[in-house]
């Protein structure tokens, strides 16, 4: 059985390389060596659409792969968040260098574009879902999202 070092700083490179790109996984190889980084996103979902994910070739501690801090559960919660319908790429405002749609302690009124999600090259405009002060943004422009991400907090 081949055995290799494994260098954690790489590793935690690799993480925060998932988490600024958006992918969920990357897995690279170096002969029979293989590391595998999985980004977990938790989101509510049909568990009966999913399928089984196939083992990874090499386990990577839970601990070395470490994900950026999510918000908390009390803010997962809130009545007022906001998340993305959809995968794509979310724009906080219409344009590069244009002021952004809306800034954290803003006033909203319901039915307001809060940012923009582009998927398949269509841009679609997610509304404030009620008036309101926005108090959270989770998402930066330009970064790629999940369904069911959390994007914003409108209270």
């Amino acid at each position: 059985m081949a055995t290799f070092d494994i260098d954690i700083a790489y590793v935690e490179k690799l993480a925060e390389l998932l988490q600024r790109t958006g992918l969920t996984e990357i897995e690279i190889g170096q002969g029979d060596a293989r590391i595998r980084v999985v980004r977990q996103i938790q989101q509510s979902v049909d568990v009966h659409a999913l399928a089984v994910p196939a083992a990874p070739a090499a386990a990577v501690p839970p601990a070395t792969a470490a994900v950026a801090a999510e918000p908390p559960a009390s803010e997962l919660n809130h009545p007022g968040l906001v998340t993305s319908p959809m995968v794509g790429t979310a724009y906080l405002a219409p344009e590069p260098g244009a002021a952004p749609f809306v800034t954290v302690g803003q006033e909203v009124r319901e039915g307001a574009t809060l940012l923009i999600i582009e998927a398949m090259k269509v841009m679609n405009s997610i509304r404030s879902p009620r008036s309101g002060r926005v108090t959270r943004i989770f998402v930066e422009n330009a970064q790629p999202v999940e369904f069911g991400e959390p994007l914003m907090i409108v209270e």
